[in-house]
């Protein structure tokens, strides 16, 4: 196993921070988006006004980016509007592609592998901690290959179950990535398809879990097709996994941490457990898109790398804080997980190899759901 020292050095992590040094000061007749301070509260070196246009994740961390994030990035920079656009990470990607020639995007915050993907692509910008001065305070075992983007938190993947329904059904307790394919397990699991990072991650878990690795996937599909017999459909979106996972009609599912510590607090009867082979970090990893030349993307990503931002990641979404921040202990507990059971992908692999997995997964494993 591959110790967190050299976690994500391959391709995707790291810091983030500002920039707009010597920009006009704010015009007095101009409020941002409405949600921020009065006009004139922001400091003289607030960028002129100009939409920013943000991509990231929807559901609760669009809520977080709308109602915290920008309100509190407005009552400091009220001069600059901010637009949001949601999506999961491979959409967003595949827009921001498409959108090459007149990028409408400025700033994206997406997962390790994607980002990965656009790197290979030539989607983003070089970012340098003399604009973004924050990315100083981010650890290096969190760089993002060739400063193409800056991870702003991260979370563990693994195995989430309800204990509620286990413990009523007399179900296992997780203990391995090869729990999954347990005959148990029928009629009781939800896993994302393999375009969601979520399905992705535990397809490679399977093969680590089975003498194989992203560089060799074969272990890794062959218990991935036991277990579509015991599913009637795989997830297509996270919305999907945690209707299920609400709706009690799966008792297990393979996603974050995060995710599964928010739904605890809806509610829900969570456990989480990262299984004994180990399990890879997700982290949510913010880049400026390659032409869209906004003077205020460094300044946002800066702002998403302070320590009020850091803790609100960790206090709102249960994300991991890329910068060393003091957290209250309590929080600090609740987000604290066996870094000796890190597995490290080799993310620019998982870019390359992403599309031919796809094309197998639909020929080899979709035609086994439900048999």
């Amino acid at each position: 196993m591959k110790k967190w020292g050299t976690i994500l050095s391959v391709a995707a992590l790291c810091g983030t921070v500002l920039a707009g040094c010597g920009s006009p000061a704010p015009k007095a007749d101009q409020a941002g988006t409405g949600t921020g301070a009065a006009a004139g509260t922001a400091p003289a070196n607030t960028a002129p006004e100009k939409q920013l246009v943000v991509a990231g994740n929807g559901a609760t961390v669009e809520q977080l980016m709308k109602d915290e994030i920008f309100k509190k990035f407005n009552a400091k920079y009220p001069d600059v509007k901010l637009t949001y656009v949601s999506g999961v990470s491979t959409e967003i990607v595949a827009k921001v592609k498409a959108q090459k020639a007149s990028p409408q995007i400025d700033v994206t915050v997406i997962e390790g592998g994607e980002q990965e993907g656009g790197r290979v692509e030539g989607l983003w910008e070089t970012l340098s901690d003399k604009d973004i001065p924050n990315m100083k305070k981010v650890a290096p075992e969190l760089k993002v290959k060739d400063n193409s983007g800056v991870a702003v938190n991260f979370t563990p993947m693994g195995i989430s179950y309800n204990a509620e329904i286990v413990k009523a059904k007399g179900l296992p307790v997780p203990q391995s990535w090869n729990d999954l394919a347990k005959p148990e397990m029928k009629g009781n699991l939800s896993i994302a398809e393999i375009s969601s990072n979520f399905g992705r991650s535990a397809l490679i878990m399977l093969a680590y879990a089975n003498g194989g690795s992203e560089k060799n996937m074969d272990p890794g599909f062959e218990k991935l097709k036991t277990i579509a017999g015991y599913m009637p459909t795989f997830a297509k979106s996270s919305a999907q996994l945690q209707q299920d996972m609400q709706n009690k009609t799966a008792a297990y599912t393979t996603w974050t941490m995060a995710r599964s510590l928010v739904q605890k607090d809806a509610g829900l009867n969570l456990e989480f457990v990262i299984p004994k082979e180990g399990s890879n970090l997700v982290p949510n990893v913010a880049t400026i898109v390659k032409g869209a030349k906004n003077p205020n993307a460094k300044l946002f990503i800066d702002f998403l790398l302070s320590d009020e931002i850091q803790t609100l990641y960790g206090s709102k979404l249960y994300y991991n804080p890329a910068v060393d921040v003091k957290l209250p202990d309590d929080l600090a507990k609740k987000l604290s997980f066996d870094r000796g059971k890190v597995v490290n992908f080799d993310l620019e692999v998982v870019g390359q190899k992403t599309p031919e997995w796809l094309d197998r997964f639909n020929k080899e494993v979709a035609p086994k759901v439900g048999k």
